[in-house]
């Protein structure tokens, strides 16, 4: 059995749920065969995620870690591929923290890849029937902010351990009257099982089309 951490976040931004945490309840109910889930709810905070993260990682001690948060306005689900070394708040945190163009980590890289097979794990959503794509920017507020000190760690203090983040969309209960893309809860699970297994299963990734014009 491979030990797995996910974790999503508490809701923010005035929104009543999170997505990601809703997701990551169904997931952990009925886990992928072959693998033992343990979750975490994040913070929407600067700093204070990251402190959770690290506290959940070394009480656990899985073998692969998924973040997973919420990305309102984005049709599907999305696996980030770099993290990058900036918070940057076009919105105040959960605690009214607006940090401008601060790095995440003072002297640590400008970006890390994501320690996960990216394309494996998009095509392995799709053929669960979810949809997915690769994403290029996890964007500047609280979700890169664990995203980057995931990969930190990783590169600095558990270089066995592998892991990296997910985005997923509103369900539609929080875009009723509201023209915007929405997944249900369900729905998101089932792609992060089958993103579960992917990362799990693929120690290299696959040779497949997941770039962006813009």
């Amino acid at each position: 059995m491979t030990r797995v951490l996910v974790t999503g976040f508490e809701p923010f931004d005035a929104e009543a749920v999170n997505p990601s945490w809703q997701a990551v309840e169904l997931l952990a109910a009925h886990p992928p065969a072959g693998l033992t889930v343990t979750t975490a709810r994040l913070s929407c905070v600067f700093g204070a995620a990251v402190d959770e993260l690290r506290t959940a990682v070394a009480r656990e001690e899985p073998a692969l870690v998924l973040c997973t948060g919420q990305a309102g306005g984005r049709p599907d689900l999305t696996v980030e591929r770099v993290a990058v070394n900036v918070d940057d708040a076009r919105i105040p945190d959960n605690a009214g923290r607006q940090p401008i163009d601060e790095p995440v980590v003072p002297g640590g890289p400008d970006a890390y890849f994501a320690r996960l097979p990216v394309k494996a794990c998009v095509a392995a959503a799709r053929e669960a029937g979810v949809p997915a794509s690769v994403s290029q920017t996890a964007g500047t507020f609280v979700c890169n902010n664990v995203f980057y000190g995931l990969m930190h760690l990783i590169a600095t203090e558990r270089p066995a351990l592998r892991g990296g983040f997910v985005h997923v969309p509103y369900t539609p209960e929080q875009v009723t009257g509201r023209s915007l893309p929405a997944l249900p809860a369900g729905t998101v699970a089932d792609g992060l099982r089958a993103v579960l297994t992917a990362a799990v299963t693929h120690t290299t990734d696959i040779v497949a089309s997941g770039g962006a014009t813009h």
